[in-house]
C-alpha cells in the first residue's frame, strides 16, 4: 500500500476565489518572483487575462495571497511581459472537472541577465544541494570566469555585500534568491 503524502498547504487568492496556490515566492518589495496556481482551466484564464488588463477594466496589478494563519500578503506584479508562464493539465476527471497548473515566473528564474549582472533562483528549501545551485548561477551571471576551487570565498563575499540575499517572501516548497553583481 503506498504511504500517504504529507499534506501541503493550499493558500487562497483574495481577489479570485476559484483558485489555489501552492506556492509563491516574492522579492523586498512584493513583487512576484514565482506563483504556482491550481485551478479550472476557466478560473486560470480569467486570472492570465486580468493580469494583461487595466485597473479599470478589472485587471490586477496586485493580488493578495491569504496564508494558513488568515495574514493577507500583497503580491504585486509588475511588467507582465516579464513573466513566463507553463501550463498543464492535471486530474482530468476529479469531482470539480479537469485542473490546471500554473506556474508564473519572472523570466530571470531561467535566464540571468546578463547586461545587468542580475538572476533569480528558485530551490527547494532546505535543499543539499543550495550551495552548488547559487554557485552556477554566480558562475553564468557573472561576465568573468570563475574557478571552482572559488566557490566558499566568493559565495561568502556576495552575501556579505547583499550581492546574494534570500527572498523575504517564500510561501511553499520552494525559497528565492536574488544575485545582483
Amino acid at each position: 500500500m503506498p504511504a500517504p503524502s504529507s499534506a501541503k498547504p493550499l493558500y487562497r487568492i483574495d481577489e479570485c476565489p476559484d483558485l489555489m496556490a501552492d506556492g509563491c515566492v516574492g522579492d523586498e518589495q512584493g513583487n512576484l518572483v514565482f506563483l504556482s496556481i491550481w485551478a479550472r482551466d476557466t478560473a486560470v484564464q480569467e486570472f492570465l487575462a486580468r493580469l494583461t488588463l487595466g485597473r479599470d477594466e478589472q485587471g490586477l496589478d496586485q493580488f493578495h495571497v491569504i496564508t494558513e494563519q488568515g495574514a493577507s500578503i500583497p503580491v504585486f506584479v509588475g511588467n507582465v511581459e516579464n513573466l513566463e508562464k507553463r501550463i498543464t493539465r492535471a486530474y482530468r476527471r476529479t469531482l470539480f472537472g479537469s485542473l490546471t497548473n500554473v506556474w508564473l515566473f519572472d523570466r530571470r528564474c531561467v535566464k540571468p541577465d546578463k547586461a545587468n549582472a542580475s538572476a533569480l533562483a528558485l530551490l527547494p528549501r532546505d535543499s543539499a544541494h543550495r550551495l552548488d545551485r547559487l554557485w552556477t548561477l554566480v558562475q553564468d551571471t557573472c561576465p568573468l570566469p570563475l574557478l571552482d576551487h572559488w566557490r566558499d570565498t566568493v559565495l561568502e563575499l556576495l552575501q556579505t555585500r547583499r550581492m546574494l540575499t534570500g527572498l523575504p517572501l517564500a510561501l511553499g516548497p520552494l525559497e528565492g534568491h536574488r544575485l545582483a553583481l
